[in-house]
């Protein structure tokens, strides 16, 4: 199993001796999935904490009349769980789907915990990307109140440069909360401009 790409990540955060990577490398699992297959579904428990060493993920909702709403995607060195839910143990609100062949670096919630036991720095590692994830998730939330369909389109591209190649439009406008239709307005308007 190759956790190289994973502890690269950590060390921009922490450093890890090399015990420390023998034991972080013997508490997680490395998982290919194919394309469309779920690491999570909605009402299901997540089990896994996922770092995505390939591949592109979508982190979606279903609401009741069978409409999605994407609030997240992955790709090459994010993170993708229904966070919520793996902290607590408890059902899932969001579904989490490859939409490319995809492999994955799992923690377990209880090798997660073994993991702070015995390689402590990497509870502080796992605090900086929670609270890292948590104002994105904010600065989100204010975008999506504060400017227009353009302006988050227009951010969305700035942030996320890699993800708008590889992921169908359809897809970022539910990100951005608007219809394929208006989007494609937006692009077809900046086109022109």
């Amino acid at each position: 199993m190759n956790i190289e790409p994973l502890v690269n990540y950590i060390k921009q955060y922490i450093d890890l001796t090399p015990d420390e990577i023998n034991i972080l490398s013997g508490l997680v699992k490395y998982r290919k999935y194919l394309k469309g297959q779920f690491v999570v579904q909605q009402g299901d428990i997540c089990r896994y904490e996922n770092f995505v060493v390939k591949g592109c993920l979508k982190t979606f909702h279903v609401d009741q009349e069978g409409q999605q709403h994407i609030v997240m995607f992955a790709i090459e060195n994010w993170w993708a769980a229904d966070l919520g839910s793996f902290i607590t143990q408890s059902p899932a609100d969001y579904n989490v789907q490859c939409l490319e062949p995809t492999e994955l670096i799992q923690f377990s919630h209880r090798n997660l915990e073994q993991l702070y036991r015995h390689v402590p720095k990497l509870e502080r590692f796992f605090r900086i990307i929670i609270q890292k994830a948590y104002v994105a998730s904010e600065k989100r939330v204010i975008r999506n109140f504060s400017l227009t369909a353009k302006e988050r389109y227009l951010a969305f591209r700035e942030q996320y440069p890699k993800i708008e190649q590889r992921v169908p439009q359809y897809m970022v406008a539910s990100y951005l909360g608007i219809t394929k239709e208006f989007l494609s307005k937006i692009r077809a308007q900046l086109i022109s401009e």
